[in-house]
């Protein structure tokens, strides 16, 4: 009998290039993996999946998809990315992290938010708040000019490049909700943007965020060694499968400025087709490996312990439910299927 094919989704946005390019590649294979688009249209709790892993292009857009992960991941599949690290990641924590990870990065500091949701009553629900902020301090400490960002954001949207006290307040008074972080200007000479796969692969590009085009890497071989190193150590600390890592040159020194992006850009007319086949190709490489492989995104969390255990114990009480059943079942047969002895009449 032919074995079942072990199934692939992804959960994907607006972008058109890559996904159809990625599902033809994995079943060109033959490999006994398939790919296919997740259909959804609500989700029980506990509910089984079909697939062994998930790829997970739009969760931090709609985040019914990020619950629908999490319940996936304890079921046992490997989801790229971890929904749960992706939920819980910023920027701050990530230049942190990559200070006790001897990766070098600019000096950053986040701020309190400019506003609130309703129900927050500022002189009650902000009394751990220092007001108003010591501006000169940090500006001392990042100096100028900087760049001030959305601490969760991505692909560009709300990062400004400011170039004096006045124009950050100003910024700051317009953040909103979000919280933003202000972050050391790095003044580069060379530029690159690593795409990290697997926690194995780096792919290692030159890139010029101002007019946003791939060029040949030219970079020292010891240039080249630390940047795979470097974006090795982030993503494997920050577990995330599929992931770009971006280092602005200064000086010879590498230094990561953002390395949160776990969506990253797979578009064909951006990436230029050689950068483009590679994504496509590397991609099916990990999904295939991991489809294959025991590897499941709850290795790593205490709950999934407990929650296997309570599955093992469930599992072994039926199974002595079933043997005690069965032994009892015999027991009545044979009583049954046993003659009963007649008395004997003593003779007179």
């Amino acid at each position: 009998m032919q074995k079942e094919p072990l199934k692939v989704g992804l959960l994907v946005g607006r972008e058109w290039s890559w996904p159809p390019a990625f599902i033809e590649e994995v079943k060109r294979r033959n490999e006994g993996v398939t790919a296919e688009f997740i259909t959804l249209g609500g989700t029980i709790m506990n509910e089984a999946n079909p697939y062994r892993v998930i790829v997970d292009r739009i969760s931090h857009e709609v985040p019914y998809y990020r619950s629908y992960l999490k319940n996936a991941a304890l079921q046992g599949v490997a989801v790229i990315n971890d929904p749960f690290m992706w939920a819980a990641d910023d920027k701050f924590f990530d230049a942190s992290l990559a200070t006790q990870l001897n990766v070098a990065s600019p000096k950053t500091m986040v701020l309190p938010n400019k506003e609130y949701i309703p129900g927050i009553v500022h002189n009650e629900s902000l009394r751990n708040l220092v007001y108003p902020f010591d501006w000169d301090a940090i500006v001392r400490y990042i100096g100028m000019p900087a760049i001030f960002k959305d601490a969760h954001g991505g692909g560009w949207k709300d990062v400004y490049v400011v170039h004096s006290i006045d124009e950050l307040i100003m910024r700051y008074n317009q953040a909103g909700l979000l919280t933003m972080i202000v972050q050391e200007f790095i003044e580069w000479q060379e530029y690159a943007r690593c795409m990290c796969l697997g926690q194995q692969e780096i792919y290692v590009m030159k890139y010029d965020p101002r007019t946003r085009q791939y060029h040949e890497p030219d970079f020292s071989p010891q240039l080249h060694q630390r940047l795979i190193d470097d974006s090795l150590k982030l993503v494997r600390a920050l577990n995330y499968d599929m992931n770009t890592a971006e280092f602005a040159i200064r000086d010879g020194i590498p230094y990561a400025i953002d390395f949160m992006n776990p969506a990253p850009d797979m578009d064909v007319n951006s990436l230029g087709q050689k950068h483009f086949d590679w994504m496509v190709t590397h991609m099916a490489d990990l999904v295939i490996r991991l489809a294959k492989s025991p590897q499941s995104t709850s290795d790593r969390y205490e709950w999934a312990k407990h929650a296997r255990a309570a599955v093992v114990a469930t599992d072994t009480e039926r199974a002595a439910a079933v043997t005690q059943a069965a032994a009892a079942d015999t027991a009545n047969v044979a009583t049954k299927a046993t003659p009963a002895k007649t008395k004997k009449t003593p003779k007179s």
